[in-house]
């Protein structure tokens, strides 16, 4: 199961007080998951009606859960969270790059609404009142990821249960349909599970093939250990897109997955640079 907000807040909490002070991007991500963590609060439990027959033929014919018309939004307080994150970006701009003032100037209800967050949700481009380059969908995705995961969040807590995640084994998540941005290699099995970039639901898959592609071709898939430590590299030569990975196996303590994202950036970081490409 996913570590709580609470969990993750809380280590955080504790390097401050042994180090004085968090490195930079901890301490914005410790910010925006209290923003998260106040706004998953307001947020009640959905009460999804899915019969075991139901859930049987989504995973049969490979259709998650929810939907963009399934999901359960609260808009006013949506749009105030996105307000928060974005403030929380904007104080942030040495590690973020400035926000263009045309995206500043635009109205919470003129960014998130029914049209856009269904053309995010479906994976397609993010259209708004101003033209936007193809960096900035990327940024503006990740704002979108950010201010709607609590409500995504509430979504896999009330359904993963339903689901079975050892037979999923598909390259998207069972729940939201989201792309994985993470994995790691249990400590018991050794069995590769991926982590969706979304509501942080955990399903099993395929040592041997990519998420992405679909691709089991062995001659073009690979991965690299990272200085010798826990963490891998797994990158597919057929799409070109690399995957993040931890080996539970190394560890005595717990390891919290969605932190280790950001810990690892590192590793984002060499991928690119030998010209794979992360999810979308």
């Amino acid at each position: 199961m996913p570590a709580s907000t609470d969990s993750i807040i809380k280590k955080l909490e504790e390097q401050e007080k042994v180090e004085g002070k968090l490195p930079v991007l901890l301490e914005f991500y410790k910010r925006l998951l209290e923003i998260q963590n106040r706004v998953g609060q307001k947020i009640g439990l959905p009460n999804p009606v899915f019969t075991t027959e139901v859930v049987k033929t989504h995973a049969i014919a490979g259709k998650p859960l929810v939907g963009f018309d399934q999901l359960a939004i609260d808009w006013v307080l949506l749009r105030q969270t996105y307000k928060e994150v974005v403030a929380l970006f904007k104080s942030y701009e040495g590690l973020f790059g400035m926000l263009p003032q045309e995206i500043l100037a635009l109205s919470p209800g003129l960014i998130i609404n029914k049209r856009t967050v269904r053309a995010w949700y479906r994976g397609r481009q993010i259209v708004v009142p101003v033209p936007l380059t193809d960096d900035f969908q990327t940024f503006m995705g990740t704002i979108f990821t950010a201010s709607i995961k609590p409500f995504l969040s509430r979504e896999a807590e009330t359904l993963t249960s339903l689901l079975d995640m050892e037979s999923w084994r598909r390259g998207y998540c069972p729940i939201c349909g989201g792309n994985p941005d993470f994995s790691f290699l249990a400590k018991d099995t050794n069995a590769r599970w991926l982590v969706c970039s979304r509501c942080d639901t955990e399903w099993l898959f395929q040592r041997l093939q990519c998420p992405y592609c679909e691709n089991y071709d062995p001659n073009k898939l690979s991965y690299f250990t990272v200085d010798n430590t826990a963490y891998r590299l797994y990158v597919c030569d057929q799409c070109k897109h690399y995957l993040k990975a931890v080996d539970l196996r190394q560890f005595k303590e717990e390891v919290l997955l969605t932190l280790e994202r950001l810990t690892t950036l590192d590793l984002d970081r060499q991928a690119q640079d030998k010209g794979y490409l992360p999810c979308q």
